[in-house]
């Protein structure tokens, strides 16, 4: 026979070791992986207000912060760092154990983009167009950011296979030299791989285009 007071002393144990079982998950992000290729693993992550991430990769990586707010940044073995983070900023990581923590007061999208490559020497700088902003270069990457109004249309251009992050979705055409015109919408919140080419592009919507571009080198 059960004692009673046994079952009630389990039933209130029960009730007090659940949430303490249940809030460390809740506070640990889960990736979501958007691309895979051998150049790129790009991964996706939405941190609600004091969660955080922990990443342990041994690749060098590209951070694409989506929202603006506050993230820690704790490395193995070093002091956290806290900074104050704009939407569209990128920032280079070598390779480390890290965890990635909220500290602002609103959800914070991040997008993190694994680089399987071994890099080359050669710097390829910026495109020249206007409407790309080079926002960091090395040997494993260059990430620059592109922005065209509605109704704009920007110069014959080349651009290498790369990831896109689209913060600003707008219907696009992409002229070839050849003439063909291709339709190339993106969407906001969009994560993609897109291959290298040369065309004109031209902003046929009504939003002005706004992506962050990583080329894996």
């Amino acid at each position: 026979m059960v004692c009673p007071t046994l079952v009630t002393m389990n039933a209130t144990m029960i009730s007090r070791i659940l949430p303490l079982l249940i809030i460390p998950l809740a506070l640990t992000a889960a990736p979501t992986e958007k691309v895979r290729n051998p150049h790129a693993v790009v991964f996706e992550d939405s941190l609600a207000p004091g969660q955080s991430l922990a990443v342990r990769t041994d690749l060098p990586s590209v951070t694409v912060y989506c929202q603006p707010g506050a993230i820690e940044i704790a490395a193995a073995g070093e002091k956290p760092q806290t900074a104050m983070v704009q939407s569209g900023e990128a920032i280079f990581l070598l390779p480390a154990a890290r965890t990635f923590k909220n500290v602002g007061n609103a959800p914070l999208r991040i997008v993190r983009v694994d680089l399987p490559g071994q890099g080359v020497a050669e710097t390829w700088g910026s495109t020249g167009i206007p409407h790309y902003k080079l926002l960091l270069e090395n040997r494993f990457v260059r990430v620059y950011d592109i922005r065209v109004a509605a109704g704009a249309t920007e110069p014959q251009h080349t651009h290498k296979d790369r990831v896109v992050v689209c913060l600003s979705g707008a219907d696009l055409i992409h002229t070839m030299p050849d003439g063909r015109a291709e339709p190339a919408t993106l969407k906001t919140g969009e994560i993609a791989w897109r291959l290298g080419a040369t065309h004109v592009g031209h902003n046929i919507g009504k939003t002005d285009l706004w992506v962050i571009a990583i080329e894996p080198k």
